[in-house]
């Protein structure tokens, strides 16, 4: 009988053990390990602290997700607010990157009209290297994209903050990097049916 006992009691310690990977709530299981090991075999205890775990879980994501609007690359519902403070039109159709470009580059473009400026605005909107070459005899300068390839996809509003920020008397150009032949020449059947047409010269508007 004891051993048949001690048999039965270790079949059920190891199916509610087993039970133990089931819970859902990463801080349940946290508030579970701290529990004396009698609590173990207790499904009372473990619907407790996965009850109180799920709870702590919903709080954490929140604060998390509060603090994310306090920087403009991770903000998502609190870039409005953003946009609100800096004087910019909210446009819920647009993505998310292209308002956070929008809201960096206005961040940036305060200060003395220079070179740095129009690139530090440029690559808040591109994300890549951008080159600004000056020319004074002509009374203008070249915004000249180095890293992407293309239509930059929110490249209106990009020229919309160089225009807000640049002397009116100066004119702009933009010189955007298309494929070169040696790079189409290299790309694979793949690559190249699954490459936008923008990319190539004269395949954008």
């Amino acid at each position: 009988m004891s051993n048949d006992g001690t048999n039965m009691n270790d079949q059920t310690n190891r199916l509610v053990m087993g039970e133990e990977g089931q819970m859902s709530s990463l801080r349940g299981r946290e508030l579970f390990s701290y529990l004396p090991a009698y609590y173990e075999i207790s499904r009372v205890m473990r619907s407790d602290m996965e009850a109180k775990g799920s709870e702590l879980d919903s709080l954490y994501l929140a604060m998390d997700a509060t603090v994310a609007q306090f920087f403009v690359r991770t903000a998502t519902w609190g870039l409005e607010r953003w946009e609100t403070e800096l004087g910019i039109a909210t446009e819920l159709s647009k993505p998310l990157d292209q308002r956070r470009s929008v809201v960096e580059s206005k961040l940036r473009g305060a200060g003395t009209f220079s070179g740095r400026l129009v690139k530090n605005v440029a690559e808040a909107y591109d994300g890549g290297t951008v080159d600004v070459t000056f020319h004074p005899a002509e009374w203008g300068f070249t915004v000249k994209f180095i890293d992407t390839i293309g239509i930059p996809p929110n490249v209106e509003d990009l020229k919309a903050a160089i225009e807000e920020i640049k002397p009116a008397h100066l004119a702009v150009e933009y010189k955007l990097r298309y494929l070169t032949i040696a790079e189409v020449e290299s790309m694979t059947i793949y690559e190249n049916e699954h490459t936008t047409q923008d990319r190539y010269l004269g395949g954008g508007a």
